[in-house]
């Protein structure tokens, strides 16, 4: 695995798909650092932190969530610096948090192949909730770098946030994308107030959580498609 430079300011480590493993983001400002989405496990942003260490890159000081699912989430106790999650995600953290206290990880485990995979070898399940919680959506300032992010309507969950580079004109959209999980239907009325939210950032490239950047316009069409 090799991390990739996308534009002037923003690298990312490329998703995996043996263990459901997203793109991590990574957003270089000249005071500040930000990364997008926390990872599937300690191990994966271990190995994210390895590649930014090998660029001469320093550990992001704050990362923020696109929602709350395992592979996105569950590596935020081993993070560098702060981690930021709109209210709902937070709220859905809360709950992973009592689901393991009660049943132990096999409360996850027993979901998909790709979470085993992750946590092969007895490897410890830590969740945690975000440091910083906001709602509607919040502008940083990382140093010649501005971050737009924003919580939006989605057909995935019902917890997605977007985060915009603006100078980069780069939109990290997680899996808002997606079908609902976990029964794949895609709600229309969902899919067209995404897509207005997406339109209206003035985004040029997309990068979606499992797949490679693209122009904002594929990612509509297979949004609306």
């Amino acid at each position: 695995m090799e991390l990739k430079k996308l534009t002037k300011h923003i690298w990312y480590m490329p998703f995996e798909e043996e263990r459901d493993r997203p793109n991590l983001g990574y957003i270089k400002g000249d005071k500040w650092s930000l990364a997008i989405d926390a990872g599937h496990s300690e191990a994966h942003i271990r190995e994210f932190y390895d590649l930014l260490r090998k660029e001469g890159l320093s550990l992001p000081t704050l990362t923020v969530l696109t929602h709350w699912h395992w592979d996105h989430t569950f590596a935020m106790h081993a993070v560098n610096g702060l981690t930021i999650a709109n209210k709902t995600t937070n709220g859905h953290l809360l709950e992973c948090i009592e689901k393991i206290e009660k049943n132990g990880p096999d409360a996850f485990l027993n979901i998909y192949e790709s979470i085993r995979k992750e946590y092969i070898g007895n490897k410890e399940m830590i969740v945690v909730p975000a440091d910083i919680v906001f709602e509607g959506c919040m502008t940083i300032d990382l140093g010649g770098c501005t971050v737009n992010i924003l919580q939006t309507e989605a057909p995935h969950t019902d917890d997605s946030t977007l985060v915009y580079v603006c100078e980069d004109k780069t939109l990290f959209v997680g899996d808002a994308t997606c079908a609902q999980f976990p029964n794949g239907a895609k709600d229309k009325k969902l899919a067209n107030e995404l897509a207005d939210k997406i339109r209206s950032t003035g985004a040029v490239t997309c990068v979606e959580g499992h797949w490679q950047p693209v122009e904002t316009e594929d990612t509509l069409r297979d949004l609306l498609g």
